[in-house]
This record gives C-alpha cells, sequence and structure tokens, in this order.
C-alpha cells in the first residue's frame, strides 16, 4: 500500500472545522520552500505559537505542524514570501473555508490597510494565490492560463467549475443522481457523488452493499441506507465529532518486522478494520505526525554507498502514475455524465431555454449590443422574471450566455437553437469518452511498465554481486555510464504514437508527424485538439506536425507552451520537410491554432490528400536553420530517438548529428548504427534497440551526414 500524498475533500471538510479554530491568530511571516512549501508562523492569544504548513508539490497538504516539526528558515526569502510579509504580517486570521467539495481551502487575512485571501489548491498541480480584498491576485506560485480559467497576477481570481456536493443533497436529489448512474455503486459514489475510491469502498461497507452492484440491481432500502451513512458522515464533519486516525501496515524487513505508516483520516474507517492504527485527539495533529514521519521514514533509503537501483522508488512511480490515470478515467467519466445531464436538462427545459435564446438572437439581430442585451436581463432579474434569472453571465467575446437551471450551470452558444446547442453538449461528452478510451490504454501501458520494474527488481536480486558491481559502471559526475556498462537491460514500450514520426521537446511536450498524406489525415482528423499546435513548413512537401498539449489521459485545455519548445517544434517541422531533401540548411515554419485548420477549401478550389485549408493569421518562424540529432536512450524505455539537437541529446546516453549530406537513408542509418555499436560496450544492446531499420525511421528525408 503507497503512502498517502494527498489530502481528500473529505480530509478538508474536517480541516475547515478545526482550523477555523485558530481564527484570531496573527501573522508573524510567511516562509517560502523550493517553490511548493508554503510556512506561515503565527501567534495565538490562547495557544501562543502557531505554525501552519501548506505544501502544494508532490504531496499536497495544510495543517498546523508542532514547533519541532518545522524546517529551518530557508536563506534569503523569495519574492513570493517578501510580498506576503509586507501584505500580510500583522494581520488576523479571519476564516477558513474549503470551496464547495473541492480540494481547496481559503485562508482569510484581515488588516486595517488590507484583507487578503490565501487560495490553497490541493489537486492538479498544484498551486497557491494571494488574493486582494476584491478577488484580484496578487501574486501565485504557478501561472495558469486555461480556456476554463485563469489564475495570474492582475487577473480576477477564477476557482474551477465547483464539483457536485454530497454532503448538502437532499434524498431526492441523491436518489436521481444515483439513479441517473450505469456503473456500479463504488464507482457511481466515487465519481457522481464525488466521493473518490475510499470513501465509495467505505460508505459501501458502512451501508453492507456490495461494491460492484449494479445500480439498476439496488432497491430503495438499500439507497436509503446509502443515504443514512452519508447524513452520519456529514453530522461529523460538521459538529467535529471525529476520531483522527494513522494507519500502518507490517513489512518484513531484513527479517525484521517494521511498521510503515500509510494513511491517516478524520474518522475510523472500516476498510482498514484490519490495520493497525493510532488515535489522535485532532486531525490536524494526526496529519502533523503522519507527514513527518513519512518524511523521516522516506529518508531512511538504501545505503548510499550501494549500487542497488531504487526500485521501491521506481515502483512507487508507476504505482503513483496508475492511481493519477486511475483517478483521471474516474473524472472522464463524472465530466461526461456532467455534459450528458446538461444536455438532457436543455429539452427538460425546453421552453425556457428556447426563450432565452430566441431573445438574445433576435436582439442581435436589431444590433442590439451585448452590453445593452446583459441590461436587459439584469432589469428583467430585478423584475423577478422567471427567464432572466436564469442568465448568469453572457461573454460577448465568445458569443455565449451562461444559464443556472435547476442548480445546473452551463454554457450555450447564443447563436444556434436548442437542438442545435443539445447537440454539442452530446457530441462533447462523447469526445470525453473518447479520452477515457485513450486514458484506458495509457494505465494499461503503465501497468506493463509496473510489472517491468517488478520483474527487474526480482531479477537484480537473483544477479551476483560481482557481476553486479562490474555492471554498474559510473562516470566521474556520479552518473551511470551506459556507454561502458557491459549489460544494459533492454526495456521496450510500445506507445500509440511510435508509427508517427515524433520526440519530445525540452520541456517534455510530445511532437507528432506525419510520414505521408495518410498519416497527415489522420493526424489533424484523430489527433489534434483544443490546445494543441498545429506546424508546418512554408516549403511544399512537409509534414503535418502536432505538439501536442496534454497527454491522452488529461483533458484538453489551453497551456502556456514555452517558446523553446513552439521552436523546436518549428525546426522538426523545417527539417522533416522537402528543405532538407533539396539540400538547403534552413526553412520557414508557421504555428497556427486547430481551429484555424480545415479540410474546406476555398470556393473554387480543391485540397490533395493530406493536405489542408489554414486559415487565419500565423506565426511565422524565419530562416529555422534544419537540425536532427539521432540519439539512443537506456533510462526508462530503451531505443532510437530522433529529433532537433537541443532537444535529443540531454535525454540520450549519446547522440549523433546531422546535416544535409550525399549520404542516402539507408546508408547514413547503417554507419549511424556501427558508430552507436563502436561507442557503447555492449554490443547486443545497440543491436536489440537500434538497427539500422530502426534509425531510419528517425531520419529526414533526402540525404545526410554526420556533423563532425
Amino acid at each position: 500500500m503507497d503512502h498517502k500524498r494527498e489530502l481528500t475533500s473529505v480530509d478538508l471538510a474536517a480541516l475547515e472545522r478545526e482550523l477555523g479554530g485558530y481564527r484570531g491568530a496573527k501573522l508573524d511571516k510567511a516562509y517560502l520552500y523550493e517553490d511548493d512549501l508554503l510556512r506561515l508562523k503565527m501567534r495565538d492569544y490562547d495557544r501562543g505559537r502557531v505554525e501552519l504548513l501548506i505544501e502544494v508539490g508532490e504531496r499536497k497538504r495544510a495543517h498546523v505542524v508542532d514547533a519541532e516539526h518545522v524546517p529551518d528558515a530557508p536563506g534569503r526569502p523569495p519574492n513570493f514570501a517578501m510580498m506576503m510579509r509586507n501584505r500580510m504580517q500583522g494581520s488576523d486570521l479571519a476564516d477558513v473555508r474549503q470551496f464547495e467539495f473541492d480540494r481547496i481551502l481559503e485562508f482569510e487575512f484581515e488588516r486595517e490597510d488590507a484583507n487578503t485571501t490565501v487560495v490553497a489548491e490541493l489537486f492538479g498541480d498544484g498551486n497557491i494565490a494571494v488574493l486582494d480584498e476584491h478577488g484580484e491576485v496578487v501574486d501565485c506560485l504557478e501561472t495558469v492560463r486555461l480556456k476554463s480559467r485563469t489564475v495570474a497576477p492582475g487577473a480576477q481570481y477564477e476557482f474551477p467549475s465547483a464539483r457536485f456536493n454530497p454532503l448538502t443533497v437532499d434524498y431526492d436529489t441523491f436518489l436521481a443522481r444515483m439513479g441517473q448512474s450505469e456503473a456500479d455503486v463504488v464507482r457511481t459514489l466515487a465519481t457522481q457523488l464525488n466521493f473518490g475510491g475510499l470513501y465509495g469502498e467505505e460508505l459501501c461497507s458502512r451501508a453492507d452493499i456490495p461494491y460492484n452492484q449494479a445500480i439498476e440491481d439496488t432497491d430503495e432500502s438499500e439507497f436509503e441506507r446509502l443515504y443514512e451513512v452519508i447524513e452520519e458522515l456529514k453530522e461529523q464533519l460538521r459538529s467535529g465529532d471525529i476520531d483522527p486516525r494513522v494507519y500502518y501496515e507490517t513489512e518484513d524487513i531484513d527479517g525484521e518486522a517494521k511498521k510503515r505508516r500509510v494513511d491517516v483520516t478524520p474518522i475510523p474507517l472500516e476498510e482498514y478494520i484490519e490495520l493497525e492504527s493510532e488515535a489522535f485527539e485532532t486531525f490536524t495533529g494526526a496529519l502533523d505526525e503522519y507527514y513527518y514521519e513519512v518524511e523521516r521514514e522516506v529518508e531512511e533509503v538504501v545505503d548510499p554507498a550501494s549500487n542497488r537501483p531504487d526500485f521501491e522508488s521506481e515502483i512507487e512511480k508507476y504505482e503513483r502514475i496508475i492511481q493519477q490515470q486511475q483517478g483521471a478515467i474516474d473524472d472522464f467519466e463524472a465530466d461526461a455524465q456532467a455534459e450528458r445531464e446538461k444536455a438532457e436538462l436543455v429539452y427538460a427545459r425546453y421552453d425556457l431555454v428556447d426563450e432565452l435564446l430566441s431573445t438574445i438572437q433576435a436582439a442581435r439581430a436589431e444590433d442590439t449590443s451585448w452590453d445593452e442585451i446583459e441590461e436587459r436581463f439584469e432589469q428583467g432579474k430585478e423584475q423577478g422574471i422567471t427567464a432572466a434569472e436564469a442568465v448568469e453571465r453572457i461573454d460577448a467575446s465568445e458569443g455565449t450566455v451562461t444559464l443556472s437551471i435547476d442548480g445546473t450551470r452551463m454554457t450555450l452558444d447564443a447563436s444556434v437553437g436548442v437542438e442545435k446547442n443539445a447537440d454539442q453538449l452530446y457530441t462533447e461528452a462523447k469526445r470525453i469518452e473518447d479520452k477515457k478510451a485513450g486514458a484506458l490504454t495509457a494505465i494499461e501501458d503503465t501497468r506493463e511498465d509496473l510489472e517491468a520494474a517488478k520483474q527487474r527488481r526480482e531479477e537484480w536480486e537473483l544477479t551476483d554481486e560481482d557481476e553486479r558491481g562490474e555492471d554498474e559502471a559510473t562516470g566521474d559526475d556520479g552518473e551511470t555510464d551506459w556507454l561502458s556498462r557491459s549489460s544494459i537491460p533492454v526495456r521496450k514500450q510500445d506507445n500509440w504514437y511510435d508509427r508517427f514520426r515524433w520526440f519530445r521537446t525540452s520541456n517534455d511536450f510530445l511532437v507528432i508527424g506525419g510520414r505521408n498524406a495518410d498519416q497527415n489525415e489522420e493526424l489533424v482528423k484523430k489527433y489534434l485538439e483544443r490546445g494543441d499546435k498545429f506546424f508546418h513548413a512554408q516549403a511544399h512537401g512537409g509534414p503535418v506536425t502536432v505538439l501536442k498539449a496534454t497527454g491522452p489521459s488529461e483533458s484538453s485545455r489551453d497551456v502556456d507552451i514555452p517558446d523553446r519548445d513552439r521552436r523546436e517544434a518549428a525546426n522538426f517541422a523545417v527539417s522533416y520537410s522537402s528543405v532538407w531533401k533539396d539540400g538547403k540548411y534552413a526553412g520557414d515554419a508557421y504555428v497556427v491554432d486547430p481551429d484555424q485548420v480545415s479540410k474546406t477549401p476555398e470556393s473554387g478550389e480543391y485540397l490533395e490528400k493530406g493536405g489542408f485549408a489554414v486559415r487565419g493569421d500565423r506565426t511565422y518562424f524565419r530562416d529555422i536553420e534544419v537540425d536532427v540529432a539521432v540519439g539512443i536512450t537506456c533510462e526508462g524505455r530503451t531505443g532510437v530517438i530522433g529529433g532537433p539537437t537541443t532537444a535529443i541529446e540531454p535525454a540520450a546516453a549519446t547522440s549523433i548529428r546531422l546535416e544535409p549530406g550525399q549520404y542516402a537513408q539507408n546508408d547514413i542509418a547503417k554507419r549511424l548504427y556501427r558508430e552507436f555499436k563502436e561507442r557503447f560496450a555492449d554490443e547486443s544492446f545497440v543491436r536489440n534497440v537500434a538497427s539500422p531499420d530502426l534509425i531510419q525511421e528517425f531520419l529526414p528525408p533526402g540525404g545526410s551526414r554526420t556533423v563532425e
């Protein structure tokens, strides 16, 4: 069982009450450690010194800690900590709130000259934002610019879309939401009611209902029992009548039984009935003990003088990835269901939605401004007009209207009718389900990686110690010297993009390019999604090049892509185009957004297979030098990689740079193969992972030669 790393929504519901008990504590200083751990040192009239830690990195937590568990103050405080000190020193903690049922905590501080709210986002990549009294971001650890929300200095802070809160639901709504699910009971509790996997199982156990029982096989009395245990949980959290526990597993290490902390919860769980546990008076005290001791356990690793690979960390990493991927799959299920429910609600309230959309369309036909339309709806709200009261906001830039109907919030296209909007919602649900299919494939790949890591651990433990020492050659910098190792394990992995040209940028964005017209068509139709970037060489005869903003187990979104990665993608587009084939050393490329790429030609024109119409403004990269390196990776996945030198050299154990030249693809591939064999002591490894045929897949079209 893996260590608990992140607090759940149930945890935060319990913490909200406990941390609220520190209202009135006065802030002395703020400290920031390594950009992901914030320490707020406060003074409380009754308790004395109060130390609050908020961590948003690999671990995500927020709780008060014992003074002896506080890390030493860092050196010169970074600008973020100085800003907090200048703005908040001497302010009083006024309130602590959980946002809806999400993993977000708000800490509100009051001072005579300015009030400040610190928002801790304990989900995803994690973030901390400092807001002024108007909700504007003063500063944040991570800038977020998504289509759905923005968190950036100077911008109004935007919470993520509120999740369904199961602790405020009445029985009829609970019954309706459960009844709409096509999954089993535990998955429905985990995703549709947002309890997550652990508490979904816990509620089933308390209600004595099998996890995998289908919703359609669940009767009224069982639904009533489930609702009762949810109400009991809600009352425990609301009243503060909790019984925090730290849970242990016992492991056999070198013949000695050793306890290891695996979880910490605000209430005892039936799911952990077989585990040893320790009770604490407060949940924040349990969290302090748990995270402090887990940190010490992690530090008690293998003797640093040992050459044994850290298989446990690798296995733990894959298990963590699987957990995250499963969470993404659960989110996809919930998101798709939410979109379908919106579509069904649009039809259920057809008259209301039609009236609103028709009103906006009629006003726009009369050249009424968006501001005036919004003002009319505001006037309608004041007059108590039901339709107007459903309008939350109008976005002139997008031409959309956001409605709140029967407690459900949805954004519709104001230029089309009810049926078209419902169809768009169903289409979005289908798109999300397609993402779920990709996530299922990805999780299977990760499970294979996990099994491979476990197999390598077993093989290592059976390997003769002397032979092992000989193989583990290291360089002067302490890094593994793969070229000198007499034996390198082969770790192959099949990915969905392997049949395309591909590489990963310096910041690990995936870039894929078509090898022919059929693949160009497929890339645009199947893999080009919102947030991605479409690159193409200005010269005729180049691959469609897509810089993927997200992975297959993530929702499509707009992300900030650094200029370095964009330039590497542009370099890739130019280098694998006719520019290289023609023996030229530089060319131009451009980049556009996915919605600018179409298979519909201009009137009177014809698009050949693999061709696309690009409309709107393009961002150009001028005089991009052709640049390709081919290398071999030895850590993680082993094999050949190829692309821009700046991306390939750091990722490869060794690489060779190319330029346009006189050797045909087949000939230069054989030359590279012979060179790699000479560089590696383990020639069999090169034969297994880097044959001339595999190398040739990463070569540009036309002739090449090596750069000395």
